[in-house]
């Protein structure tokens, strides 16, 4: 289909963009080279022949497309590069778009908020000439980038030895038993500190968050007698828990009896003290009666005495006048005064026996 103006797009309007022949003639022209105009029809059998500044130019443009592309480039939010031009610090590029002069820059890309962790079993001396394997780790993670490319050769392998050398030297202070049981927080910590003196002496650009003493054993050669005393220090302690225990419930239960007794003791106390008054002051208004009838009351005292006493026999005298006196035994309350016997004697055997 053809169009009316060749000028206009499709739609009727004027096209006014710059034609990309039209920039390369112009700046052919302006770097000295012929029109290509003045090319028509040269060349034998009358093809068209390619400017050579032409294709130089297209070159060019292609050269620096390719050079962008390698010389742009995006850094994470996590990450961080370390620019060096000839061979020497340039600058530290932070997240998002940066360049790089591409074939003459040297660049160095690291996560600087990964944390990294690294583990390490090794034979150790300690205080008191005992061998113990203790197993190290440490989480750490960059906190200069510039350090850590350019200071050390290999910041990592300085990180592996410093944690050898604190842990050496700190466990060395340190006895057999704290190694192996309640000072394994303070090695750890001790660990920590000390380490990060000697990556800060080296400027490796490291920072140790976290060291743990993942495991101390004894060597594999005495082992079972280092199990034994630990299961016996295990079984001590034990004993000593269960000893407390039962003092805490003996020491209680026996509080508690003694003050019963002493309460029970009071009791008798206030009660023999009443018995006491009352028999007083019993005595008290039988002296009165006595005083104003005296014969009555001696009579009135003896017949309660006797009273009291044949009513707990089984024998009963008869006075008879002017003849022998007659005992009189009665069969059935001596049996009824046997079997109440017998049965109160079985009471207090049992008593007896509880008491014992």
């Amino acid at each position: 289909m053809n169009w009316d103006n060749q000028d206009k797009d499709p739609w009727g309007g004027k096209n006014d963009a710059p034609d990309f022949d039209d920039l390369i003639k112009k700046f052919s022209t302006f770097l000295g080279g012929k029109d290509s105009s003045s090319n028509k029809g040269s060349g034998s059998g009358g093809g068209m022949k390619i400017p050579t500044t032409r294709i130089f130019l297209y070159g060019f443009f292609a050269f620096l497309i390719i050079y962008a592309s390698q010389s742009i480039y995006q850094l994470d939010a996590s990450e961080r590069a370390v620019i060096l031009r000839f061979g020497k610090f340039y600058e530290e590029q932070q997240e998002g778009l940066n360049f790089r002069l591409a074939g003459i820059d040297e660049r160095y890309i690291e996560n600087v908020s990964l944390t990294r962790r690294y583990t390490q079993t090794n034979s150790m001396l300690t205080k008191d000439e005992n061998i113990v394997d203790v197993t190290v780790s440490a989480q750490y993670r960059i906190a200069n980038l510039k350090d850590f490319v350019l200071n050390v050769k290999d910041p990592e392998g300085s990180l592996r030895q410093g944690i050898e050398s604190a842990l050496r030297h700190v466990v060395g202070d340190n006895t057999l038993e704290e190694t192996l049981t309640v000072g394994r927080e303070n090695i750890a910590q001790e660990v920590q500190g000390r380490l990060q003196q000697i990556l800060d002496i080296y400027a490796t650009g490291l920072i140790v968050q976290q060291v743990n003493i993942e495991k101390t054993d004894p060597p594999a050669a005495v082992k079972d007698a280092f199990d034994d005393v630990v299961a016996a220090r295990e079984d001590k302690e034990r004993l000593q828990n269960e000893a407390e225990r039962y003092a805490l419930t003996i020491v209680p239960e026996a509080r508690g009896q003694a003050q019963a007794r002493i309460r029970n003791a009071e009791g008798y106390l206030l009660e023999v003290i009443a018995n006491a008054e009352g028999e007083v002051g019993r005595f008290t208004q039988l002296l009165e009666e006595y005083e104003k009838a005296p014969k009555v009351t001696r009579d009135r005292m003896y017949i309660d005495a006797m009273q009291s006493v044949l009513s707990n026999t089984t024998k009963v005298m008869i006075d008879v006048d002017n003849g022998n006196n007659l005992m009189l035994l009665p069969l059935d309350k001596m049996m009824q005064n046997s079997s109440s016997s017998s049965s109160l004697n079985d009471i207090l055997n049992r008593k007896g026996d509880n008491n014992e």
